[in-house]
This record gives structure tokens, sequence and C-alpha cells, in this order.
């Protein structure tokens, strides 16, 4: 798996402006069709969901500035535009870095009031020691909600969905109704561990509560694009909750004995998880290390 994850966080963190750029150049922006309608785009960063069709094209999330020229190929190249709409699935760069070249284009940007929060004010990540400067005003969410919002468009009912404490504060997974589709956001790290944002209000327990909302919107049929990692189906959702929920019970019982992030990592608790979910973004012992500080 770690051969075809994107580094995430990591390559914002580890070059200057003008080396991301050339690092960037390398990316190639590639649809993965859905529905007819819907489609996955990997490049470098979180996964895009794209739906197109008359109304204009709807796109969630954004990855990087470097590829947004790449992002608005590709999506000619499957009968997209332009993009009409715009929604953040969080605040993280890899998800919300070609804001400001959508916005200032004419793209209606929409998040959770928190992701604007964010975007404005600036924010660091100690796990990847990056700092993220305060987004200008063409980048920033124009619409935002606290709960949910619908959108109608291209013969279907999507609904963005808010899921607190999870990912970070600010998450919303996208919930397309007639076709069946979920774009997850990074509710969902298809096949590895995940990054949980604790500084930034998220936690194990709440993914857990957000992978239950979401397993109680799939069926067996349901499409699921996962923030990071291949398209998912609801049997991949579970498997990845239950992952997230035999881990909360081991590290809440080591916390309850007092125990430090240290000793949790000292005392191997997820060692047999490590094969399954040990080779994506982080080992089980550098992923203890970050969500630790959140168990409750």
């Amino acid at each position: 798996m770690r051969r075809i994850i994107p580094t995430l966080f990591l390559i914002a963190a580890a070059f200057t402006p003008l080396a991301l750029a050339a690092e960037m150049d390398e990316v190639k922006i590639t649809p993965v069709k859905v529905t007819a309608q819907i489609y996955m785009l990997t490049g470098q960063g979180g996964n895009l969901g794209a739906f197109i069709g008359a109304d204009g094209t709807f796109l969630i999330d954004d990855q990087f500035a470097p590829l947004t020229e790449k992002i608005v190929a590709a999506l000619t190249t499957v009968g997209g535009t332009q993009p009409k709409f715009l929604i953040n699935t969080h605040y993280h760069g890899d998800h919300t870095g070609g804001n400001e070249n959508l916005g200032g284009a004419g793209t209606l940007i929409f998040s959770h009031h928190n992701v604007r929060e964010r975007l404005s004010a600036g924010s660091f990540l100690k796990e990847f020691n990056m700092k993220a400067a305060a987004m200008s005003k063409a980048g920033l969410p124009v619409v935002t909600f606290s709960d949910d919002i619908s959108f109608h468009l291209n013969g279907d009912s999507v609904q963005a969905i808010h899921v607190p404490h999870a990912h970070t504060d600010g998450d919303s997974v996208i919930y397309f109704k007639a076709a069946n589709v979920i774009h997850a956001g990074d509710i969902l790290f298809n096949g590895f561990y995940p990054f949980i944002d604790v500084s930034h209000g998220g936690s194990v327990k709440g993914m857990i509560k957000a992978a239950d909302m979401l397993l109680s919107l799939a069926d067996d049929s349901t499409k699921i694009i996962p923030g990071h990692g291949p398209l998912a189906d609801k049997a991949q959702l579970a498997a990845f909750r239950q992952m997230l929920a035999t881990a909360y019970e081991r590290l809440r019982a080591l916390k309850e004995e007092g125990k430090t992030a240290a000793e949790a990592v000292a005392a191997k608790p997820l060692a047999d998880l490590e094969a399954t979910w040990g080779d994506g973004l982080f080992t089980g012992d550098r992923w203890i290390e970050i969500v630790y500080p959140g168990v409750y």
C-alpha cells in the first residue's frame, strides 16, 4: 500500500513553494469512473470527487494549488467543465490547496463553518511540522453550514453532512442519494491507519461514530470514495470501522491504567493489526503516538 499512497502533508512540509511546484509537475490526475456522472480523481493528496451534468460540475476537494490546471483539464476529458461548485470536506491543505485558484476563477465554495475558520486563521500541524498561512478571500468558502446542506442538481439530491470531532472538527461527508455514492472525505482511509487531527478536534471515538453514520447510509451496492486509498465499498468501510473500534478499546484500556503514550507504544497493542493496516501512511507505533492524546 505504501507504494501508492501519496505522502500527503509531508510533501507540502518538505518543499519550498518552487520545489513543490516542480514536484507537482510530475503528478498525473487520473479520473476513475464511479457512475455515468460521478468520478473519483486521484493525483497527489486527497481523492477528489466530481459530479458532472447539465447544471454544472460539482467538485469535492481540490488537492494542491499547482495541480488546479491539471484537475480542470482532467475534468474536461470526462465531460466536465470549470467547477461551478466546490465543497471542502475539511480544512487540510491536500484537500483545499486549490481553493484560491478555483475561487478566483468564479467557483462557488462551500464548507462547514469550522473549515472557513481554520482557513481564515491559518494552522499548524505539529505531526508534520507543517504551517499553513491564512488563505486569501478568494479561497475562502462563501457558503458555510453547521449540520448539513443539500444541493439539487444534475438529476440528483446531494447532501453534505457534518460529522463532529472525527478526522477534524469540521468534517463533512457527501451523499449522492440517487446514485448511491458517498464521498467520505478523510473519515475513510481505505486500507491503512488514518491521520486523525487531534489538535484540531479529531478523535478515534468520533471517527468510529462517523463510520457508523456512513454505514447506516450505505448498502451492499454503495460505492464509497475515500479520502485516501482506492475506491471502496461497504464491506471495506466496515472493516475500517472494526479496526478503529478494536484500537480504541485497547488504547482506552491502557489510558485507564495511566499509561503514557510512550508506554502505550511499548505495549504493542496493535501488533496483530499491523500487517493489514500498518503499510500506508503510519506504522502502528507512530499512529498510537498521534491519536493517544485524543483517546477518552
